[in-house]
């Protein structure tokens, strides 16, 4: 139970401070800058050894609706435009002022950082929102990239940073999403764009006699790092290896809490707060079997180590309403030997590859947005079709010219350079048949064939009669716009096979506190528990059970994480 703190025994705290903040990624740091800019004293304590959390692991990019950077690459959005797509994707399933604040401060938030921060988003003129179809959609800008900084900014500090999704993985060079997506249309220009890349890397010769990661970092390792320069600048504390164990309330209030720092105990006052930035649930397997579609445990989550549920878990103890606990940010994962979990994003859209079920059957449209094509899986499982777990399936011809994953082309690594225990293990498997690929996968041999050549039959007209692959512009976006007359299609027909086994995973869970339009943490009446606030995966996710458009998680994290230092210091 958490401690009830009377009028007399304030005293008693170890340390005090205006502006209490739990967890060091996108949204603690962004809360932490914004309350100091308003005058605040501020502690960051986050329970890793490491800052980042699952922000470092992800592309970084933010969904911000309605942005000023927008007409420096010809788009025009509005605020309003932002809201109407919004509604219609969530509907009343969030609270409208909530779904509104969002709408409305994304980009007041993104001007703040930017003036008062490292932070330095640019739009992403092709990047789309996820459902054309709905009212508001965009076709690009939204979405933003984060840039670059050096890791030498950070000076000793950078020993601490968490590393990213793909580091040392495909390249040994980091690529920002405008880079990757030149590298991935494999003609004369990604060709220029790799070596120049790898030329800049090379010639850091200070790094590379040391042996070191690429400098240079990008995507949400770059995001992280400039979050940390600013909180550096600001001299704003961040206490590693320190949870925060149990919240303090007096009258009702959340006036503090209890940390474990260096070995002691301490309690630590929080005058305007606590902000709750802990992260999702989706390392707590105990947590997603309680709440979540079966089967479902940790295992295939592509989320930082941290996200235990933490901060939801205090919330509940002080009488906080939870929201959305069955839903998250899927992806397809899979797991490399070592024990990573890697989510599958762009891989799973170029042609001649699809995905089956254990039966060899085709469930859904591969290209689909990555929350929609997991959802379908678990449909599908649901119905018996036994697709949890699936494979992705392609030929020779895909692997010679496509990553799969982090796995490099054919033309640039050839079979022998992919580590022997991906084969050994199941991760990846190879025959010169698919008949011979079934019977090692334990499928049905005719199944599987007549799987494919239903599929190849179709794909030669650039036509998917099943699923509709390759008709929207998202599906068309990570495909490979040189193959004609549809993109994300060809025929799976030049031995020999190759299978990818895939989880329904994650890039963390949606559900958590359920929290109004100020990011105030809410009761199961529906009042706001004074000075308790969460942003990002901690609270109950403002997209509700969708998934707007990359870089909606972490645009949503910042923005309420903004939203609520200024309610808590502004009033």
């Amino acid at each position: 139970m958490d401690q009830e703190i009377t009028e007399n025994s304030t005293a008693d705290f170890d340390k005090e401070v205006d502006w209490l903040i739990a967890g060091a990624g996108a949204a603690g740091m962004t809360g932490a800058v914004v309350a100091h800019q308003l005058g605040g004293s501020v502690l960051v304590v986050e329970k890793e050894p490491l800052f980042g959390g699952t922000t470092a692991k992800s592309g970084g990019v933010a969904w911000i609706p309605g942005n000023h950077r927008q007409a420096e690459v010809g788009i025009s959005d509005t605020v309003e435009e932002g809201y109407s797509y919004l509604k219609g994707l969530i509907g009343d399933s969030v609270a409208d002022a909530r779904v509104r604040a969002y709408a409305e401060q994304a980009r007041d938030m993104l001007q703040f950082m930017m003036n008062h921060s490292h932070v330095d988003y640019t739009a992403l003129p092709e990047y789309m929102d996820y459902y054309e179809t709905v009212p508001g959609y965009k076709t690009g800008g939204r979405s933003m990239d984060p840039g670059t900084i050096s890791l030498r900014s950070l000076g000793p500090e950078g020993r601490h940073i968490r590393i990213g999704h793909y580091d040392d993985l495909l390249m040994p060079f980091n690529i920002t999403v405008q880079e990757g997506r030149k590298l991935g249309d494999m003609n004369l220009g990604s060709y220029i764009t790799g070596i120049k890349l790898m030329l800049r890397y090379l010639l850091d010769v200070p790094a590379r006699l040391r042996k070191d990661r690429d400098n240079r970092l990008t995507l949400g390792t770059a995001l992280v790092a400039k979050l940390r320069r600013s909180l550096m600048d600001r001299d704003i504390p961040v206490w590693l290896n320190t949870p925060m164990q149990e919240l303090l309330t007096e009258s009702g209030r959340i006036i503090g809490a209890v940390v474990d720092h260096e070995g002691r105990s301490l309690r630590i006052r929080a005058r305007r707060g606590v902000l709750l930035a802990t992260g999702g649930f989706s390392q707590n397997a105990a947590l997603r079997q309680q709440h979540q579609q079966a089967p479902i445990g940790a295992d295939w989550s592509a989320s930082a180590p941290g996200a235990s549920g933490d901060g939801i878990l205090m919330g509940q103890r002080v009488g906080a309403a939870l929201d959305f606990m069955g839903s998250a940010w899927w992806s397809p994962t899979y797991i490399i030997p070592d024990g990573r979990v890697v989510a599958l994003i762009a891989g799973k859209s170029n042609p001649g590859s699809i995905m089956v079920n254990t039966l060899g059957k085709r469930f859904a449209n591969e290209a689909q947005p990555y929350e929609d094509l997991v959802k379908a899986q678990y449909a599908s499982n649901a119905r018996g079709e036994q697709s949890i777990p699936c494979y992705l399936l392609f030929d020779a011809a895909h692997r010679r010219r496509y990553p799969i994953g982090h796995i490099k082309p054919g033309k640039v690594a050839d079979d022998s350079s992919i580590p022997r225990d991906y084969f050994d293990t199941g991760l990846l498997t190879v025959a010169p048949t698919l008949a011979e690929l079934a019977d090692k996968l334990g499928m049905d041999a005719e199944t599987l064939e007549s799987t494919v050549a239903r599929f190849n039959e179709h794909a030669r007209r650039g036509e998917d009669p099943e699923f509709g692959r390759g008709e929207s512009e998202h599906d068309r976006y990570y495909a490979d716009k040189r193959v004609g007359p549809n993109p994300s299609l060809a025929p799976l027909d030049e031995a020999p096979y190759y299978a990818l086994l895939c989880h329904p995973g994650d890039l963390d869970t949606k559900g958590g506190l359920a929290c109004d339009e100020f990011g105030r943490v809410l009761n199961e009446d529906g009042s706001p528990i004074a000075g308790l606030y969460a942003a990002g995966n901690t609270s109950a996710a403002v997209m509700g059970d969708t998934y707007p458009g990359a870089g909606a998680t972490i645009g949503s994290a910042m923005t309420f994480a903004y939203i609520a230092a200024r309610h808590a210091f502004e009033g």
